[in-house]
């Protein structure tokens, strides 16, 4: 994730989002810690330098690292940037629309858990994501489940004892993916499924 709202989660706290429509969305703050089997299908993907937005606590930066894979975490939370060079892993504390070493060349691009979902327009997102890729580069996507379609809406991290602000996030399922992806100039390579978990491939038309 990449705005400080999520720094309790990144550190392990139990959280959710809180949709401004009432809806709550359980965020798996575990899993941002660890790798689990289905990061694999993401990581195996990854063949060249590969930009991780919102690297959050950076498990997919150190593991693409100890790889031998050229990789950069880049995330607004210091805390996330600071996690994830703890794990011997290199972050920026930048947010993705700023400038970004490497413009143009990188050859993949990272948008796990929920990531696309940044600045509550994955079409902008993409957009931007598609400026940072070299010529054939790839977007690497996580996604909500079908049924989802493309939502926008302002929501806020809450646990136990506190919410923050609200903030403009966007989440995606498959079924919103196609149109997403045409408006951003961007194609779909795959589209799969891991342990109940949505992923895609999307390169540059």
């Amino acid at each position: 994730m990449t705005t400080t709202e999520f720094d309790p989660g990144l550190l392990g706290e139990h959280c959710w989002l809180e949709c401004a429509n009432g809806e709550r969305v359980m965020l798996p703050v575990t899993r941002w810690q660890e790798l689990d089997s289905s990061d694999e299908l993401l990581l195996a993907a990854c063949l060249g330098p590969t930009l991780d937005v919102g690297c959050g606590p950076g498990r997919l930066v150190e593991a693409l690292t100890r790889r031998g894979v050229i990789a950069l975490g880049v995330d607004v939370s210091p805390v996330a940037v600071e996690l994830t060079k703890a794990r011997g892993a290199p972050a920026l504390c930048r947010d993705v629309f700023d400038r970004i070493p490497g413009e143009g060349r990188w050859r993949h691009v990272l948008l796990a858990d929920g990531n696309i979902g940044i600045g509550g327009d994955p079409v902008a997102l993409l957009r931007r994501a598609r400026e940072l890729l070299r010529p054939g580069g790839s977007v690497l996507t996580e996604l909500d489940p079908p049924g989802t379609g493309l939502r926008r809406q302002q929501v806020r991290l809450s646990s136990v004892d506190s919410s923050g602000g609200w903030f403009d996030w966007a989440r995606l399922g498959p079924d919103g993916l196609e149109r997403t992806a045409g408006e951003a100039g961007m194609d779909i390579r795959w589209l799969n499924e891991r342990g109940g978990r949505w992923f895609a491939e999307l390169q540059r038309s």
